[in-house]
């Protein structure tokens, strides 16, 4: 009882909204209007996540991304340590992976952007930017995400949301036709998370999950989208990045996210466009599941990267 009140007067009151970046994106991103209704751990409705991106080679899905305006996914820097290697293709609009859809835009990459100071060891600053090859046109099935701006904050214990094509479980593969999953679990603080991966763990992330497991992204889902909605907007949180060699959504293991707040300013500077919306997002700390990770999980687990290579 105590939660659920908590959770209201957060909801009311600790909710903070401004954005940046032209009037005509702040209009588009973030909307879903076909998003009528949420269930986590299932099948996506079509259109749910407009945003959602599957970055292909030779047909075959490798890792996720989220359309950020007409030009420019955001995606894991780790899904392209060989940038120059093989030729991609970016699939948006798409609620199955393997069957034909009107709904569906394909694009190439013209340009691939890795964090400069991406470090593949710790994992850190794992994020790119990949420029379509033309512009995609926006309708129901295809709309950009807001983007969270630098000064957001996010505590422990909100709701947010993880899409995607990769394993619905350890060594369990998305069976045809590869229906987009959406499961909803709680941020975890990073001093809590901080007790599980110790000083791997830097400020460019965010972690989420649930205690008792079962539950968060796995092989396949990296460079997809966190996300949490405020009001009708949705805002994107973080970058699906690593877990442990475990297994997917051990219990007490969190995964770790690239913190999207941290950069604002590089994807600006990189995208040479005003079209990105960013919208700064705050709440107050209404969870308790923090306490649960800070007393029963401190062992620093062997780590791996949320692809599929």
């Amino acid at each position: 009882m105590e939660m659920n009140l908590c959770q209201v007067v957060c909801a009311v009151c600790c909710l903070l909204l401004y954005a940046t970046g032209s009037l005509a994106q702040l209009s588009v991103c973030g909307r879903a209007p076909l998003n009528t209704k949420i269930v986590g751990g299932a099948n996506a409705a079509v259109g749910s996540w407009p945003w959602q991106v599957s970055i292909q080679t030779k047909g075959f899905h490798f890792c996720g991304g989220s359309l950020i305006n007409e030009n420019w996914v955001l995606s894991a820097a780790h899904c392209f340590q060989s940038p120059n290697a093989v030729p991609i293709t970016l699939v948006l609009g798409a609620r199955n992976l393997q069957g034909t859809s009107t709904n569906i835009q394909q694009r190439g990459a013209s340009k691939i952007i890795i964090h400069p100071n991406f470090n593949s060891t710790i994992i850190d600053n794992d994020i790119a930017l990949v420029q379509l090859s033309s512009v995609v046109t926006f309708n129901e099935y295809v709309l950009p995400v807001c983007l969270a701006a630098s000064s957001s904050s996010f505590s422990g214990g909100i709701n947010v949301w993880i899409t995607g094509w990769g394993r619905i479980a350890t060594n369990v593969d998305l069976a045809a036709p590869q229906t987009l999953q959406e499961v909803v679990v709680p941020t975890v603080s990073n001093t809590a998370c901080a007790t599980v991966y110790g000083d791997l763990l830097t400020n460019n992330m965010i972690c989420a999950g649930v205690a008792a497991g079962g539950k968060g992204a796995c092989n396949g889902d990296s460079g997809g989208p966190l996300v949490v909605k405020l009001n009708q907007t949705w805002i994107q949180a973080g970058i699906v990045s690593f877990g442990t060699n475990e297994g997917c959504s051990v219990p007490g293991i969190p995964t770790v996210f690239t913190r999207v707040s941290q950069y604002q300013v590089w994807i600006e500077n990189n995208t040479n466009s005003s079209k990105t919306g960013f919208v700064a997002y705050s709440r107050g700390n209404c969870g308790s599941s923090n306490l649960f990770y800070l007393l029963f999980f401190s062992i620093t687990p062997f780590l791996f990267f949320l692809s599929t290579f």
